[in-house]
């Protein structure tokens, strides 16, 4: 049982990471354009997610809610 709560705590440290790093590469294409190759298509690939999210209507706002459910969820203490 310990094993899974180690496991659940790596995983959303290692999805906090990543969060943090598409805002760092929503941030840079702002700023500056294509001309930072590492992060080029971030916006374009964000906005086209959207986009995805939108054109399925009522589906795609569930699906929305449940991606931000799963993000923004309380963590049970123990």
């Amino acid at each position: 049982m310990q094993y899974l709560q180690e496991i659940k705590k790596w995983l959303g440290e290692i999805t906090e990471i990543f969060l943090l790093l598409l805002a760092l590469a929503v941030t840079a294409e702002i700023l500056f354009g294509s001309k930072v190759s590492f992060f080029e298509g971030t916006v374009a690939n964000l906005t086209a997610t959207i986009k995805t999210f939108g054109d399925n209507g009522l589906v795609g706002l569930v699906a929305l809610g449940i991606i931000v459910f799963l993000f923004y969820r309380k963590r049970a203490t123990a």
